[in-house]
């Protein structure tokens, strides 16, 4: 099966592979991981291999873009900073357009991995609009899910069974794709990502809600003085979340299925971002239904006259996303985008 790369994908792993190197330095092509990378492109695509030596030698290391790479908005923001850039009205109202247009290869996907439709809309929705800002990934990324090179080979799905996987215009095989990488990291259909929780103030200062690891087990994080509800089992692994807002830390309790997501970007500020999409992208679906299939602006407008809160500022009317390939130019939308190491 070739899959199908251009020179501006080539040039996005070039990327990556200069990061080692001093600033300026070409590629040493005589280096074992760019000779392997040479050959899996003579043989998975259309590059001869006299070719790609050529490019990669051509290649300079970005120190700017190296940098940027080092500061992603995962490490740089705290929560309160985080959230309104990937939980915004736009990006619900859009998810829901999205959601609504390709609802079939959704549907198929999250049967096959057992992962719900609106956290394979949500990751597409952090990572990329929705696939509408695929171009100029510095970290060498792929296509609508921002796939690297060594993971698109391991886990992406040529869902229609064409002979390839596309990731960039196919949607059956993104959102395939999407839904057996967390599939292959161990999510477990139906149970719960999230927790809201609540933790006594002279308990707090015994607690580390900063590491990524389900190193807790829902019992334990009780005796601990943490408070939520969970239809999980004592025994189910678990993790504490402290959230940075705005009037403090907000306490969250994080399971199995939280953990998966961060296997896609290592944050719980975007494991959380992308729950938090997921779920107002879901209701916002369920409204549209329930009202016989109206539009998403309508639905938005009566979720607003029912009281129900949408996380972010209203932003201009933009063209519906579900009706373009992934990769379209996005106009006026965000380009702030996470760094993603997959």
């Amino acid at each position: 099966m070739r899959a199908r790369f251009g020179l501006k994908h080539l040039f996005m792993v070039a990327i990556v592979l200069c990061a080692s190197r001093e600033p300026a330095a070409a590629i040493d092509v005589k280096r074992a991981d760019v000779k392997e990378f040479i050959a899996h492109m003579a043989d998975t695509s259309s590059f001869k291999k006299r070719q790609l030596r050529k490019l990669l030698k051509a290649a300079q290391s970005q120190p700017a873009i190296i940098e940027a790479m080092d500061r992603p908005a995962e490490k740089a923001k705290q929560w309160f900073e985080y959230r309104p850039i990937f939980v915004s009205e736009r990006r619900i109202r859009e998810g829901t357009d999205f959601w609504i247009a390709h609802r079939q290869a959704l549907d198929r996907a999250s049967v096959r991995s057992g992962v719900a439709p609106e956290y394979l809309a949500a990751i597409l929705g952090v990572e990329t609009y929705y696939g509408r800002l695929t171009k100029g990934s510095y970290a060498g990324a792929m296509g609508a899910p921002q796939f690297m090179p060594s993971n698109y080979r391991r886990y992406a799905v040529d869902a229609d069974a064409d002979g390839h996987i596309d990731l960039w215009t196919n949607w059956p095989d993104v959102c395939a794709s999407v839904g057996n990488y967390l599939k292959e990291h161990g999510w477990n259909t139906g149970e719960p990502v999230l927790s809201e929780a609540t933790v006594a103030p002279d308990k707090a200062p015994d607690l580390d809600g900063r590491k990524l690891a389900l190193s807790e087990t829902v019992g334990s994080l009780r005796t601990k003085g943490v408070n939520f509800d969970s239809s999980l089992p004592e025994d189910a692994p678990a993790l504490l979340i402290a959230a940075d807002d705005t009037d403090g830390i907000h306490w969250r309790v994080g399971y199995n299925n939280f953990y998966v997501i961060t296997r896609y970007n290592h944050s719980a500020l975007y494991a959380m971002a992308v729950y938090e999409l997921a779920a107002a992208v879901k209701q916002r679906v369920l409204l549209n239904d329930s009202a016989g299939g109206v539009t998403p602006a309508v639905a938005a407008q009566d979720v607003a006259a029912q009281g129900v809160a949408t996380p972010g500022a209203t932003m201009p009317g933009a063209t519906t996303p579900g009706a373009t390939t992934p990769g379209a130019a996005a106009q006026g939308a965000s380009t702030v985008q996470p760094a993603l190491q997959r």
